[in-house]
């Protein structure tokens, strides 16, 4: 039920980014916030530490900041996968990125923990 909850919540925080970042970022309904957020989750889940290990001396090299690029990659990939989801390019991915790990941080505070 957490997980659903957290679904939900991360749904929440990709409509209201895709709101703060109007023109550039646009998503169309409700479920498809849902599919993106799912996406999203499962991206991190599986393809980002793959990512992560194969582009460890970039990540060395520029102090961690390559994650933020794996992070909008990811982010360019699910647009490319959903339709009903655009961003406009690699510069508005990566402020989308941003903007959403504050919101989902902070929505998923109010979730208890535990069971």
């Amino acid at each position: 039920m957490k997980t659903v909850i957290k679904l939900l919540l991360s749904a929440v925080a990709v409509v209201a980014t895709a709101y703060i970042l109007d023109p550039h970022v646009h998503v169309d309904t409700f479920g498809i916030a849902i599919l993106v957020a799912a996406v999203l989750s499962l991206f991190h889940i599986f393809l980002k530490p793959i990512l992560v290990v194969l582009t460890i001396p970039v990540t060395i090299l520029t102090l961690g900041l390559f994650l933020l690029v794996i992070n909008a990659a990811l982010i360019l990939l699910a647009d490319w996968l959903i339709g009903g989801f655009q961003v406009e390019g690699f510069l508005w991915a990566l402020i989308f990125s941003l903007i959403l790990s504050v919101i989902v941080s902070i929505l998923h505070k109010f979730v208890p923990e535990g069971d």
